[in-house]
């Protein structure tokens, strides 16, 4: 058996890197295609080829772990249908390569690929992505989501606040950042402007040129306002860098990690954390897809092909492939409206598929 399993693995593993290779290929050049327009628009600020073949370079992670199970089943099921087509998958049948067998050796590499998946997506992806982000706005412009910018929320034993965030620079540093305090009981207390604010490891925003302005408070005798100009403040909060990232870039960018304590955050604060739950949640399913796909390919290992019918399965591997990855994008976006079960939503284009593929392994596996 560990010949045999050196053999699957060996013409998976290289069957499957060579399709990697060709859809990483192909989204290299539709985006570096679209890069050299931005260097053209944004000649002038020094974006120059090299940034954009750096920027490029960085969204490979974010490609690759969402092609991963896609490459998978396409590898797969290329290995299964030529060893069935030249009789070889025969041959290790009568070696003792039987069905369940198979199975189990076929999820033991699943397994590998979800880890490879798992560690793309949740350490190389984000950084890779954050890094690009940054460096891209460092010649492009600031990151800022609308005319608004972002709204965070932060709860406190005294009060709590609003904040907004109008722009994040490539320098990791925080832009036209405003504070609205609140008492108890939903009365507006004060108001903080300041120009920039930089994010320090102590759980505290150090904010300068603080425009700061204080109301009277509810039932006061007296009606009065006062304004003052503090050069350097330090407020104490529990809003770190990821969660400002979380909300001036795509949730999907995150790790899980920071997906968790961005939940948690939004639960804690009465906010509304449906999109992100999904999000979450389809970081967690979504390389265990790697786990279906390699199921969904046992099967051609059982047809008998024909001179040059291998090419039509394959194509069908492609089509299969890319349902899958559309139906995980129509579920999260139909989740969200219906207000559905984060972990449901997320979950339900995996529990689909693996129901196809253990029918399609009962039916043509068992039963023939």
């Amino acid at each position: 058996m560990k010949t045999l399993r050196r053999l699957i693995y060996g013409e998976i593993i290289t069957s499957v890197a060579f399709v990697t290779l060709g859809f990483l290929s192909l989204f290299f050049f539709f985006d570096f295609v679209e890069e050299v327009q931005s260097v053209g628009r944004h000649a002038a600020t020094g974006y120059r080829l090299i940034h954009a073949l750096t920027y490029v370079t960085l969204m490979i992670p974010s490609h690759l772990y969402e092609l991963m199970p896609i490459a998978v089943l396409i590898g797969t099921i290329f290995v299964m249908s030529r060893l069935a087509q030249s009789s070889e998958y025969t041959i290790l049948r009568t070696s003792g390569l039987g069905p369940w067998r198979a199975l189990k050796t076929l999820l033991l590499l699943g397994l590998g690929f979800v880890v490879l998946t798992f560690a793309i997506g949740d350490y190389v992806s984000p950084l890779a992505d954050r890094t690009g982000q940054l460096l891209k706005a460092r010649y492009t412009g600031r990151l800022t989501v609308g005319q608004t910018g972002a709204w965070l929320k932060e709860r406190q034993d005294y009060g709590q606040y609003a904040v907004n965030v109008g722009e994040l620079t490539p320098e990791g540093h925080l832009r036209s950042v405003r504070i609205f305090e609140f008492d108890n009981r939903g009365f507006l207390m004060s108001m903080m402007r300041a120009d920039t604010a930089t994010l320090n490891e102590d759980d505290a925003w150090e904010l300068q040129q603080v425009h700061r302005t204080e109301f009277p408070q509810h039932g006061a005798e007296t009606a009065q306002i006062e304004r003052t100009l503090i050069p350097t403040l330090r407020w104490p909060n529990r809003i770190s860098s990821e969660m400002v990232s979380a909300a001036l870039l795509k949730p999907e960018r995150m790790s899980t990690i920071d997906l968790f304590q961005y939940i948690q955050h939004l639960q804690n604060n009465a906010q509304t954390a449906q999109r992100y739950e999904i999000e979450f949640w389809k970081k967690v399913f979504y390389p265990l897809s790697c786990l279906v796909m390699v199921v969904l390919a046992l099967p051609f290992a059982y047809l008998h092909f024909r001179s040059g019918s291998i090419t039509s399965y394959v194509f069908g591997g492609v089509l299969a492939g890319i349902s899958f990855f559309l139906l995980n994008n129509v579920f999260g976006y139909i989740g969200n409206l219906q207000n559905w079960q984060p972990w449901l939503t997320a979950a339900l284009p995996g529990l689909i598929y693996s129901v196809i593929s253990l029918t399609a392994f009962g039916w043509l596996v068992l039963r023939r």
